[in-house]
């Protein structure tokens, strides 16, 4: 068989996505660009309000702030050329882009991976500890959760991207993927990638297990500590809170862990593309709706903010 040199950046693959194997692409394609529009919305009224309004200064509205960031980023690394080249019906994307698309989705998600473990301990903190609150998660903390989450998932994509690209890949290069990812990219390869498999699975299981055992572990803390509370009040305000955190977590380790710990003999291309369609366009659309809308202060400072920079007020004469 013909080898196509993965190491040439003027290559390119073709991405066959859900669109193109969509029995009605075109209701999809307006699904998907709604859905879009409604991340972009939502997710940046989300960071104006956490940034502008001072009483949300806090840790957790920090780290709800970058979850907005990474979820706003995720999806603008994959949707917009998908709708693109669905409308363009021009499907190829370089090697250097397939490269970077693949490093820029691993680091988001990985990133978001660790921050929502981080914005568990924060509600553990917060629920259990609540008068040792600005010791355990001080603002110094607090930023030092969101870098930690950076740059362990950016050097996570980097080890990653790069050892996936040095393949040789066949001619065929088709991705029958949403995306450039791991999975779909190795079935391309013209070499043996059963060692890297294993290497996948293992951190896969590193930056997804863990860090979904320390939510659980968080979580189970944490309803001990509700239960045992005497105000009814406090225990609804505590288990809203941490219902909206376990939705959020719930959908998005379900699809990561679905991508990159079940074995390859349990994917298919049409199962992958829906997963990957929700955790890359879905899941960014929905997280800030179930945070914000069942959270008051959230909702009384996006209030305060519309009322102030799109709905002033006029005094009347």
């Amino acid at each position: 068989m013909e080898l196509w040199n993965s190491s040439t950046w003027g290559s390119s693959f073709i991405l066959v996505g859900i669109l193109n194997d969509s029995g009605v692409p075109e209701l999809l394609c307006a699904t998907i660009t709604v859905l879009y529009m409604l991340a972009l919305a939502s997710n940046g009224l989300l960071l104006l309000v956490i940034t502008t309004d001072v009483r949300l200064h806090v840790p957790m509205y920090l780290l709800l702030g970058q979850l907005s960031l990474m979820d706003l980023l995720f999806t603008s690394v994959v949707t917009p050329k998908a709708l693109v080249d669905y409308l363009r019906r021009e499907n190829s994307i370089s090697f250097g882009g397939c490269a970077l698309q693949m490093f820029l989705a691993l680091m988001l998600g990985s990133a978001e991976d660790l921050l929502l473990a981080f914005m568990a301990y924060d509600r553990y903190v917060a629920i259990c500890h609540p008068l040792n609150y600005m010791i355990f998660m001080s603002p110094r903390v607090c930023w030092l959760t969101v870098t930690t989450s950076w740059i362990l998932a950016s050097l996570n994509a980097l080890g990653h991207t790069v050892y996936t690209m040095h393949f040789p890949f066949c001619m065929s290069s088709e991705i029958r993927h949403l995306l450039c990812e791991i999975p779909p990219l190795l079935k391309l390869a013209c070499a043996d990638t059963s060692r890297y498999e294993l290497m996948v699975y293992v951190t896969g299981v590193t930056f997804l297990l863990l860090p979904l055992s320390a939510i659980v572990a968080s979580y189970t803390l944490i309803l001990f500590t509700v239960l045992h509370m005497p105000s009814k009040e406090g225990r609804k305000k505590a288990l809203v809170t941490c219902s909206s955190h376990l939705t959020v977590v719930g959908m998005f380790y379900g699809a990561a862990t679905f991508m990159y710990v079940l074995p390859s003999s349990f994917h298919s291309p049409k199962q992958d593309n829906i997963i990957s369609v929700f955790y890359t366009i879905v899941t960014p659309a929905l997280n800030p709706l179930i945070y914000s809308l069942r959270n008051k202060e959230v909702m009384g400072s996006l209030r305060r903010v519309l009322g102030k920079y799109v709905l002033p007020v006029h005094p009347t004469h």
